[in-house]
């Protein structure tokens, strides 16, 4: 017979949970025997660590597991992290890095010239990103990103990062869909044209929501969600990058420097670099 004083001190809800924690278990192990020995065992150990904590949540839980899939990881980076030792970044197992070159129509990051020299040198494929400003016209954004931003065939597509930027001192605009959704096709076109690889677009989730949400299937996406999985708060958007943490560390930077991963195999992350 059930004992009702161990049912109301919560003893149902424990047993529950347990079997949750286990369900969550084996599908790690699972996720694990999937991707590999050269998973990180470290990882693993954390992830199971999240389903035991009795602070874990379903998206910590769905963050982790879904992390443990996915082998290609990368950065992305500007001058807030001031000079960085890319050999000791690559040394750490970071795959690739997307690093900040323009901004609007006139600001070339401090650091874009040093870092592109040195993520190359050290091994680390990288690409760049311009920061889109609703405030410039798109043709001087065009122009000054592909004035500044070499052609190289072993860099990775160019990226834009759209997003609405609210606390900005220089630019609070909000235009119309249909003015952004008209200008950043023309940008897309021109950096497609002028690098030979399709650009990719980092995405807020407000922005896909306001802007790209159902729009430019054809292009990789890049979406910010450091709270769990995309899923559906971009409205199940197919994407190539997630950026899952904006609080990460690294040897080689000091600070905070965001994360993020790729989704896919590395035989896939290899044809997606190359181009092919």
């Amino acid at each position: 017979m059930m004992d009702v004083r161990w049912w109301r001190r919560g003893g149902a809800g424990w047993l529950v949970r347990a079997r949750a924690r286990s369900l969550v278990a084996m599908l790690v192990l699972a996720i694990a025997g999937l991707v590999g020995a050269s998973s990180s065992w470290a990882r693993l150990v954390h992830i199971q660590r999240l389903a035991h904590a009795k602070h874990a949540t379903s998206p910590r839980l769905a963050k982790a597991v879904k992390l443990a899939g996915l082998r290609v990881r990368g950065i992305d980076v500007s001058y807030y992290q001031g000079d960085i030792d890319w050999r000791a970044v690559r040394a750490s197992g970071t795959t690739f890095a997307y690093i900040k070159a323009t901004e609007g129509g006139d600001h070339l990051d401090s650091k874009f010239k040093r870092n592109w020299r040195a993520a190359k040198a050290a091994g680390v494929r990288r690409g760049a990103y311009h920061f889109y400003s609703l405030c410039r016209p798109v043709r001087e954004q065009i122009a000054w990103f592909e004035a500044n931003v070499p052609r190289d065939p072993e860099a990775l597509p160019p990226a834009l990062d759209m997003e609405w930027v609210p606390i900005s001192k220089h630019c609070r605009a909000r235009l119309s869909r249909a003015k952004i959704f008209a200008d950043l096709k023309m940008f897309l076109a021109s950096l497609e044209r002028h690098y030979g690889k399709r650009p990719v677009i980092y995405a807020t989730a407000s922005f896909h929501r306001d802007v790209l949400e159902g729009a430019l299937p054809r292009y990789p996406f890049w979406l910010r969600s450091v709270d769990g999985p995309p899923g559906k708060r971009y409205a199940f958007r197919q994407w190539h990058f997630w950026q899952y943490s904006a609080k990460g560390s690294l040897p080689g930077i000091r600070g905070n420097v965001d994360k993020n991963a790729f989704a896919g195999t590395p035989a896939q992350w290899a044809r997606f670099a190359s181009g092919t």
